[in-house]
């Protein structure tokens, strides 16, 4: 079944109702569910809780996140005056979810951390470079969506899958077979599934870190996705640190006017 379609519609339209009900810039891209996405308006953002995107645009490095290319925003959404679309611009972003959150300035100090199992007082990191270590002596340059004190996440939301990866790439990687029986992770007779998952799970253990996926309560299917890839773990103390928290969840532990927020614009409500 096919989950991720009915989050990307439910999504558009809130964030349709949204913007029209408080007149907020906004534009549609093109096909027959069109994504909702929000340009930059002087020092305002449709897209983001207000107090997150203050707290974004006064930290460097969290504003250069912004600016992050939308990889399909010239073909799929109408030319702008605002010096093109990013990634974060979209009502779909698990990303600028992610940094919804984690901006806030009393998200973490209210409960997110601990339910996350790290310090409270750890500086959010966005796109994280983990640098996994590839049996040529280099290493892997894939970001990683958030780094929290020793925590490693990974965002979802409406991505269809965790991505995949051939076996040739994966057998690259230096600690793959010491940390995961092959034989039991989700694969294909040419490719390993949940790659996204496989370099974080082999980050968390060359760097001694815990790591933990945030999804949506309605993707059933990324859950099970990720249960795969756990029982296939071979270090039991690597093990115990993997974990899975949703939306949902986390937003039972943030300040009101952020869960607020977050039922309407994503219909993510603790209660579910």
């Amino acid at each position: 079944m096919n989950f991720a379609a009915p989050l990307r519609r439910e999504l558009s339209v809130r964030a349709l109702q949204y913007a029209q009900q408080r007149r907020l810039p906004h534009s549609l891209s093109y096909g027959e569910a069109p994504a909702v996405c929000f340009p930059t308006v002087r020092d305002d953002h449709g897209n983001f809780f207000p107090a997150s995107y203050r707290a974004i645009l006064a930290d460097p490095a969290w504003k250069r996140r912004l600016k992050k290319v939308h990889t399909q925003g010239r073909r799929n959404l109408p030319s702008s005056d605002h010096g093109g679309w990013r990634e974060l611009d979209s009502c779909n972003s698990s990303d600028a979810l992610l940094m919804n959150i984690f901006c806030h300035p009393t998200a973490i100090r209210s409960g997110a951390a601990s339910l996350l199992g790290c310090e409270g007082c750890a500086r959010p990191l966005f796109g994280y470079r983990a640098r996994v270590p590839l049996i040529t002596g280099h290493s892997d340059r894939t970001e990683i969506d958030m780094r929290l004190g020793n925590l490693l996440v990974e965002a979802k939301l409406t991505e269809s899958d965790f991505q995949s990866a051939s076996h040739q790439v994966m057998e690259n990687y230096r600690d793959f077979s010491d940390v995961f029986d092959s034989a039991q992770l989700p694969r294909t007779e040419k490719k390993f599934l949940c790659y996204q998952l496989l370099r974080n799970v082999l980050a968390a253990h060359a760097l001694g870190c815990s790591f933990c996926v945030l999804l949506d309560a309605r993707r059933p299917d990324l859950l099970e996705a990720w249960y795969a890839v756990m029982r296939a773990v071979q270090p039991i103390d690597l093990r115990t640190r993997l974990r899975v928290l949703t939306w949902q969840e986390l937003a039972s532990a943030l300040p009101r006017t952020l869960q607020a927020f977050l039922a309407l614009k994503y219909g993510i409500d603790p209660s579910m």
